[in-house]
């Protein structure tokens, strides 16, 4: 979208684009009812969509300001392929259609930018996990399978196929989004020679906010949990919530609304404003903002479709992924504290979420013995666990790759 855009002309986009979204919704009842932003309509009526229509609206509005007339004139842009045959790409990204990750990032530049970045040349087809009815875990299947072309995973739900994944950012490890960002990175050459396995390969990294409890009941410390039954999205969070005592419970994201909802389990880990956009807010009341881990997820393609694309227009990819790997760390370092602003119903430091006003959470804030607690864990429990997953050369890497970026060693046991 060009910066001279008027206003108005900006708004009529937006409010067309998110009707044709609602229609589509509208369209495949049957698919809505699983899709996490709509839940209320299987209780209110088929496509009862109101406030998610409007949410969507709004952020989508957003997202197009600030990535249409805040972006810096002087910012290199990736410059489009020569011209030449169309080229349409299946995608399927976020775990939510209405957190940040989507409506600010990819559905500006996955859906609506990049054709015309792209000289014409590419088309996408995109849509959140829900959309396509498929969890964490299943990312990486069907993508191996050729059945969509890029993907947005959740580490921690694939690490069950590709241990080595959970390297990265395992509970206790990280202290920072930067740090997280600095091991992935250093350990993207070998992760993409562990996929070639799988027929996949990482194009980007991107990160969620803090990854900290949502609970029905109050929790002060770790060791409330203890006996809780607590939804992670597995891999070292397992690890981590049983070595406090609470037993983790694997519920794949669109359905620990329900989860939370009906008490099948006492609380949930999820990122600050992920909980906030999938309005978690609603089936729990307490919030206590342990960074257990900092969410880093990836964009991945399937390899062999990859290596099949024209060199200029897979150049053009790698480097227009590389932008948007920019624009959701940026979006990522904002979130965190949002997060927690919003579902607080703090309006004045909610700038990204949605402010609750009717029974705000109650946040409590990581105790010091809880953050030295996190991190004994890491070396105690987490790692050699980690090991035991995934094998003695990965206690290798760790020590060779990631130990000096994150001041943690693996002892062999």
């Amino acid at each position: 979208m060009p910066a001279a855009w008027s206003f108005t002309a900006m708004v009529t986009l937006v409010i067309s684009q998110a009707h044709s979204e609602a229609a589509r919704f509208c369209g495949n009842a049957l698919r809505a009812r699983a899709l996490l932003s709509l839940r209320e309509a299987t209780y209110r009526g088929p496509c009862v969509a109101g406030r998610w229509l409007m949410s969507t609206l709004v952020s989508r509005f957003v997202g197009l300001l600030s990535l249409a007339l805040f972006a810096a004139p002087s910012q290199a842009q990736t410059p489009p392929p020569p011209a030449g045959a169309p080229v349409a790409i299946q995608m399927v990204t976020q775990l939510s259609p209405s957190i940040p990750q989507y409506t600010r990032v990819d559905i500006p530049m996955l859906r609506e930018q990049i054709g015309a970045r792209s000289g014409g040349r590419i088309t996408t087809t995109l849509a959140s996990w829900p959309e396509r009815n498929l969890t964490g875990p299943d990312l990486i299947r069907v993508l191996r399978a050729g059945q969509i072309d890029l993907a947005g995973m959740a580490l921690p739900t694939v690490a069950g196929d590709v241990p080595l994944l959970d390297i990265i950012d395992m509970s206790g490890q990280n202290t920072s989004h930067e740090q997280g960002r600095k091991i992935a990175e250093a350990m993207l050459p070998i992760l993409n020679q562990e996929l070639e396995r799988f027929g996949v390969k990482i194009v980007a990294f991107y990160p969620f906010p803090a990854q900290v409890l949502f609970c029905r009941d109050p929790v002060t410390s770790l060791a409330d949990l203890k006996g809780r039954r607590v939804r992670t999205p597995g891999g070292s969070q397992n690890d981590f919530i049983q070595s406090v005592g609470g037993q983790p419970v694997a519920i794949g994201f669109p359905e620990v609304y329900s989860a939370l909802e009906r008490g099948v389990v006492d609380c949930a880990v999820t990122g600050t404003a992920t909980g906030n956009g999938a309005r978690w807010y609603e089936v729990t009341r307490h919030l206590y903002t342990l960074p257990i881990q900092w969410g880093i997820a990836a964009y991945a393609v399937n390899l062999a479709w990859w290596n099949r694309l024209d060199a200029p227009v897979r150049d053009f990819l790698q480097g227009y992924m590389k932008e948007v790997e920019e624009a959701q760390w940026k979006l990522g370092l904002e979130l965190t504290e949002d997060g927690i602003q919003c579902n607080s119903g703090n309006a004045a430091g909610c700038k990204i979420g949605h402010v609750v006003t009717n029974r705000p959470m109650v946040v409590t804030r990581a105790t010091p013995a809880d953050v030295a607690l996190l991190r004994e864990a890491l070396t105690k429990v987490v790692l050699p666990a980690f090991v035991k997953r995934c094998g003695a050369r990965c206690g290798e890497i760790y020590n060779r790759v990631v130990s000096p970026i994150s001041g943690v060693s693996y002892v062999a046991q």
